[in-house]
This record gives C-alpha cells, structure tokens and sequence, in this order.
C-alpha cells in the first residue's frame, strides 16, 4: 500500500507543478480528485480515514470567509472600486500606485482570489480605453493583491490554512506579518515602475465622461458591518471558523440578494482542491518514506526553521508545485511548535508566488480574466517584473523576521 500511496503522491504533486496533464483539459483540482480516487480505490484510505484527514475548521473558515467576500461581488462594490481606479485623474505612475494600494488593501482582509476575480476585467478595459498598456497594471493589480494578502491570517488560502493548523493569533500574526506586507506594495510599485518604464511614460487619455457604477450603498454597509463583527469575533476565544459561520450566516439572510448566488460564488474548485490535498498528504505522512525523508532532512540541517533554508524552498516550491499545495505538503511532514517559523512560511510563500506567473493562484486568475477581455498577460510579462519584485519582497521579509527574532538566519 506504501507504494500506491507514493505512486499517487508523486503523480499529485507532479501535476501540481504542471498544471495540467498533457492531452487532457484536466487542471489541479482534477488531478487531486483523481488522486483521492486512486487512494480509495485501491484500499490505501477507507472514508472513514479520508474524512477524518480533511482539516474541516479550515474548509469552514474558508468558505465563510467567500461568502463574506461574495457580499462585496454581489453588492457591486469590487467593480465599482476598480472602474475608479481606472479612470482616477493623474499620471500613469499614480494610476499604478492605486492599483497596487487598492488591491494590496482589499487582499488584506477579503479573499485575494476573488479581488483579483473580480476587478482584472474592470481594470484591463478602464486602463485600455485611456489609451494604455494594461499590462503593467494588471502585474501591480496581481503582485498587490500577493503581498497585501500575506498581511493577515485571512488573506488567503495559505495563511488560513497556516493559521489553523497553528493555532495563530490573529492580531499576532497582523503583528508579525502587516509591516512588511505593507511595506511589499511600494516595492511592487517600484519593481513594475521600473521594468515597465517605456509603457508608463504615456500620458493617459481623459476620463471617460458615461457614469461611473456605483456599489449598492446598503449591501456594501452590510459587508462593511460583516467585516467589522468578524474583527470582533476573532479578539474572543470562539474559534474563528465558528464566528466567520455566524457571519456568513447573517449575510445570506437578505431579502434582495439570492442566497444562490452568494453561494455560487464560492471557489468550490479551490475547497475541493484543499479537502483532496488533505487526504494525500496525511496518508503520504504516514508512510516509513515521509519519516525518513524528514530524519534525512533533519539529519542534514536542512529542515525549514531557519531563513536560509526556508526562503529558497518557497521560492522554488511556490513557483512549481504552486504555493497552496506547497505549503500543505509542508505542514503535512514538518512539526512546528513555534509560532516564529509559521509567520516566516505564511509571509515567505505568499511573496514568492509573484516570482512567475504559475506562483499563484491570483497570478493565474489576473492572466485568464484578461485573456478573455483580449489582453495577453505572457509568461514572460510576468517574471519581467516578478523576479525582482519577488526578491525584493522576501528580501525584506526575511530582515523583518530576522530583526523581530521570530526566525533565526
């Protein structure tokens, strides 16, 4: 059984890296799926096994947190938020300054999947019919969305996975990670300034003079109010997942938006995803291969608690298997008792997926929204500005992490 545990492992995770098997329209979320199958198929998990792997307070934490996020979609205000970023007064240069703050402040405390879902085809036509390049914009929309996520526990998928599994405080956490969060936006900024130089030295058309659309006042004060309770919930001892239910449960008690709707909003491919996941590293953790793979490692000095190791792991890692899937394998094979390592993984493996286009599932979702507007975001167009915002960023999260001792070099 070990053997089919590795054998679906391996092919797991390898696909993970690719993205796709060739041949076939199947994606990461198919891939898993067909691994969880090929596990129960073959007697390696029972259902019994299989449910109890999945991290349930992290599915719910998630999904309530999207549904708090589909109030905002559905009430208007992301498309609303972004046709006033692409149609601001100034310059280019203050243009992609408010992209990069917008996107870096709404990924802070909202999902940074369905931000960047909901704003790139807003962003791409608004910046395109003032006579501009959208591109550097859609790389600020994206690499802002990345670094303003890894701010707080429920930025994104990863830093909630984090959180739970860790057992992080909230406001610890916005305490080890907000500065240098906040601090990455101006270096995205910078790093796209300065490779996209030639395309941001165009002088913006006027704003267009139709009506701008305007988020439905009382549904956008309801996600407001939704947000600030969820702050409040999270400074008790109700575990997180329970009061991001409550609240969730409240904004579907609504006379004017459809329950199916704000449901229908949630990533479901990304749940699916996260409870397959779960049930293939918990078994592949079981095997004698995962023990001593970790005692070699340990062994060697080469397990993620210092900087030096764990930087070039998420940069590597994030930017083949995807940084999601990297950090459940991770946390699936390495016990961590401190908090210091959890904030240095959380911060480093968000960072790192703005190096390419494949780091993030933000990446991908900023390039294929704008495709289907008929702007082509090329692999190359992203690293151009990826890689040296990318090292910038951790740069300076590992002097953060260093100097506030929360992980050693």
């Amino acid at each position: 059984m070990e053997t089919l545990i590795l054998s679906v492992f391996v092919f797991t995770y390898l696909g993970m890296a690719l993205g796709r098997v060739p041949g076939l329209k199947l994606d990461r979320t198919g891939i898993a799926l067909l691994g969880l199958v090929a596990l129960l198929a073959g007697g390696a998990v029972d259902l019994e096994h299989a449910g109890s792997a999945i991290n349930m307070p992290t599915l719910l934490l998630l999904f309530a947190l999207m549904i708090v996020s589909s109030q905002f979609q559905e009430a208007g205000f992301y498309g609303a938020v972004a046709a006033r970023v692409a149609a601001a007064a100034g310059s280019t240069h203050r243009l992609l300054l408010l992209t990069v703050v917008v996107a870096g402040g709404l990924s802070a405390i909202l999902a940074n999947d369905i931000v960047v879902f909901a704003m790139t085809p807003i962003v791409a036509e608004g910046i395109r019919r003032r006579g501009l390049d959208p591109r550097p914009f859609l790389l600020g929309l994206a690499g802002g969305a990345n670094a303003g996520s890894a701010m707080t526990i429920i930025g994104n998928p990863q830093n909630i996975l984090i959180g739970q599994v860790g057992g992080l405080d909230f406001w610890a956490f916005l305490l080890a990670c907000g500065v240098p969060g906040l601090l990455s936006l101006g270096v995205v900024y910078g790093a796209v300034r300065l490779t996209w130089r030639k395309a941001l030295a165009q002088i913006p058309e006027p704003t267009p003079t139709e009506k701008l659309p305007r988020p439905d006042p009382w549904q956008t004060g309801k996600g407001v109010a939704a947000i600030v309770f969820l702050m409040a919930l999270f400074a008790t001892d109700l575990p997180r997942e329970i009061g991001a239910l409550i609240i969730a449960a409240f904004l579907l008690l609504s006379r004017r938006l459809a329950s199916r709707d704000m449901i229908g909003a949630v990533d479901w491919h990304l749940l699916v995803l996260f409870a397959c996941l779960f049930v293939i590293t918990d078994a592949f953790s079981g095997t004698g291969f995962a023990g001593q793979g970790a005692e070699m490692l340990a062994e060697s000095g080469v397990m993620p608690h210092r900087l030096s190791v764990m930087a070039p792991l998420m940069l590597a890692a994030s930017n083949t298997i995807g940084n999601v899937p990297a950090t459940m394998l991770i946390l699936s094979v390495w016990p961590i008792a401190e908090p210091g390592p959890l904030y240095g993984l959380a911060l480093l493996s968000t960072l790192a997926g703005n190096l390419l286009l494949v780091g993030s599932l933000a990446n991908i979702i900023v390039a294929e929204r704008a495709a289907r507007g008929g702007v082509a975001l090329s692999f190359l167009d992203f690293a151009r500005a990826g890689i040296p915002m990318t090292l910038g960023t951790m740069a300076l999260a590992m002097g953060w992490l260093w100097l506030g001792q929360w992980m050693g070099w």
